[in-house]
């Protein structure tokens, strides 16, 4: 456990979508920084479990997002059996990619549900009471993709976009009461559901490079930009989008791949 400006002793966070990939890194970074971790997860129990034990037996609840009102009555379950809240980390999202004329009216909704309504329903209930206590700290995993977005991820790259814009507007509402609220945007993250494409050798060229650090990211990557978010370290640090992208969004790395080429990957 760390002491000082970045120790996260006596706070309790509660990580959205945390059983696997860039949630669960940082669940256990919260962990390692002293913080009492609430892991949520959707049908993975046993990589719940698994996080849960690692972060010292840290409470597990799951929910799914993709239904309206599932996100109102976790955050009531939460508070109400497992709280108070000093950190919300929104991680929880879906992606899931279709032509764009495909983009039917029920694939878009389930991204709006899981990917924005949540964020807001998680927010209305967890930041007034840390409004209230004078302190609190959310962080909301973006995307590259609501900078660059892709046809076949319409739903996903929007919803993006205005949580960003949400977390942005609530900021301006609650950072005097000592709340702040942020966004860390990854780039192309290497993490389970993606490994099999990672593991075609022409794939992993074609992502390295077109980033200037000339490797694809890890969960690991997006841990000490939250942690420093989530600190009193960045008390004067809200409504700011961080890129963790390996300097994607600066322009594609010397000698990339010509434009035709559009191989994509996005953690």
């Amino acid at each position: 456990m760390t002491s000082g400006r970045f120790s996260l002793e006596g706070r309790r966070a509660f990580v959205t979508g945390a059983s696997s990939g860039i949630g669960r890194a940082i669940a256990l970074g919260l962990f390692e920084q002293g913080a009492q971790v609430v892991v949520h997860h959707f049908g993975d129990p046993a990589g719940a479990a698994d996080v849960a034990q690692a972060a010292g037996g840290a409470v597990m609840v799951e929910a799914d997002f993709t239904r309206g009102g599932a996100a109102e009555a976790l955050a009531a379950d939460v508070l109400a059996n497992h709280g108070p809240i000093d950190i919300l980390v929104a991680n929880a999202a879906i992606e899931r990619r279709v032509p764009w004329q495909e983009a039917s009216a029920p694939h878009v909704m389930a991204h709006v549900n899981a990917n924005f309504l949540s964020l807001l329903a998680l927010a209305q209930h967890l930041v007034p009471p840390m409004a209230a206590r004078g302190w609190g700290r959310v962080v909301a995993t973006g995307s590259v993709m609501a900078e660059r977005p892709r046809a076949e991820t319409i739903a996903y790259a929007a919803m993006k976009a205005a949580q960003l814009t949400a977390v942005r507007a609530l900021a301006r509402e609650v950072s005097a009461s000592g709340v702040t609220m942020n966004v860390v945007s990854p780039g192309a993250i290497e993490v389970e559901h993606n490994a099999a494409r990672y593991a075609d050798p022409a794939f992993r060229r074609a992502v390295t490079a077109k980033i200037p650090a000339g490797r694809a990211g890890s969960p690991e990557d997006l841990v000490g930009p939250v942690l420093f978010l989530c600190s009193d370290a960045a008390a004067y640090v809200t409504g700011a989008d961080l890129p963790v992208n390996g300097g994607w969004t600066i322009g594609d790395a010397p000698g990339a791949l010509p434009a035709e080429d559009k191989t994509f990957a996005n953690g």
